[in-house]
């Protein structure tokens, strides 16, 4: 397991900090509004492909529940009334449409597992698939890939079709995870954190491809590149650098 990065000073940068509610009702209302606009935003972005894709964020009151986006809607047209509450079984609790169980019980397994994780994001990005395709891992080649440095794994396996307890077992303690031949998969405390992870996981893959065709990438040495994830990688540092990326959605809902 990674060492705990260094906290970062955001009260510096002028950031509110993630609000804490005083009710669970009030904590699911947001983190629903947050997860829809996190959908939409993936969406603008591509990184959805036919009925493929899904967030999953664990309910703040009830136990192995989480709420996730329904099967066969398109990212960018949900809302937070469109959102499903579906139990650790795959059951929907709340809400009249399917939920996709077959990626459903990857999620579920990771939050069993996790408890400390909100939110569980598994997207479909072309340069994240490129590098599963190679069953390679994200390298430290540059400041921002740093974040990842000694903090994601590879399931270095492809089954034909998703296996749970595997999945859950090879994302272990970190926030990443390369699907070998499928693509990418990240976690966080917050849903905005897990989602700015799968977007920074998703660029770094493709920096990575680019330094690759045009020539030998130079690696940012051990000390260096623990230093920078201690700096960058953490979820508060996720939030902070998510909230630009929100306003996107945000402010045309």
């Amino acid at each position: 397991m990674p060492d705990q990065p260094v906290p970062v000073p955001v009260e510096r940068l002028g950031f509110e900090m993630p609000p804490v509610h005083d009710t669970a009702d009030a904590a699911r209302a947001h983190r629903k509004e947050r997860l829809a606009e996190a959908l939409r935003l993936l969406g603008r972005l591509g990184y959805e492909d036919g009925v493929a894709g899904q967030i999953t964020a664990r309910d703040p009151e009830f136990e192995d529940c989480y709420w996730v986006n329904p099967f066969g809607r398109a990212f960018t047209a949900l809302t937070a009334d469109d959102l499903l509450l579906v139990d650790g079984d795959g059951r929907v609790v709340r809400g009249g449409r399917r939920v996709n169980q077959l990626a459903f019980a990857v999620h579920a397994a990771i939050h069993r597992r996790r408890p400390e994780v909100v939110a569980v994001v598994r997207a479909q990005g072309p340069y994240g698939r490129a590098l599963a395709a190679l069953g390679e891992l994200l390298a430290p080649i540059t400041e921002e890939a740093c974040a990842f440095y000694e903090d994601h794994a590879l399931l270095d396996e492809y089954s034909g079709a998703d296996e749970p307890e595997r999945t859950a077992l090879a994302l272990g303690p970190y926030k990443a995870l390369v699907l070998r031949n499928r693509g990418l998969l990240t976690v966080g405390d917050s849903v905005d954190a897990a989602v700015w992870w799968f977007i920074e996981a998703e660029r770094a893959a493709q920096v990575q491809l680019i330094a690759r065709a045009a020539g030998k990438p130079v690696p940012i040495d051990h000390r260096a590149a623990a230093l920078t994830r201690g700096r960058f990688g953490s979820d508060l540092a996720a939030w902070v650098s998510y909230q630009p990326l929100r306003e996107l959605v945000a402010s045309t809902s």
